[in-house]
């Protein structure tokens, strides 16, 4: 199961108009997890339809905007591989003694 979040929010002091979002994603199997962060970067423009307010932003809102700039498959299936290298590691670490 993968869940995203938005951490953090940037916007222009001017016009409230958000520039930045500062995302996480994270995936859970069981007792194994694994994540990722990033960041999207946009130029808003806040004359245009569809200009939302940053007041009147959701989470679900931006994380449609940052899933949209991303390549969410990938991202995603990442994260599944990272979950089966726990699962069955292919370099384990120890000392025989």
């Amino acid at each position: 199961m993968t869940t995203w979040s938005i951490a953090q929010l940037e916007r222009n002091a001017d016009d409230n108009g958000v520039v930045t979002a500062h995302w996480r994603v994270s995936a859970v199997d069981g007792d194994f997890t694994a994540s990722s962060y990033g960041t999207c970067s946009w130029t808003p423009e806040p004359s245009t339809e569809g200009f939302v307010p940053f007041e009147d932003l959701t989470e679900a809102m931006v994380i449609e905007w940052v899933k949209g700039s991303l390549d969410v498959e990938a991202i995603e299936a990442s994260l599944a591989s990272q979950i089966e290298e726990q699962k069955a590691p292919k370099v384990v670490a120890g000392v025989p003694w």
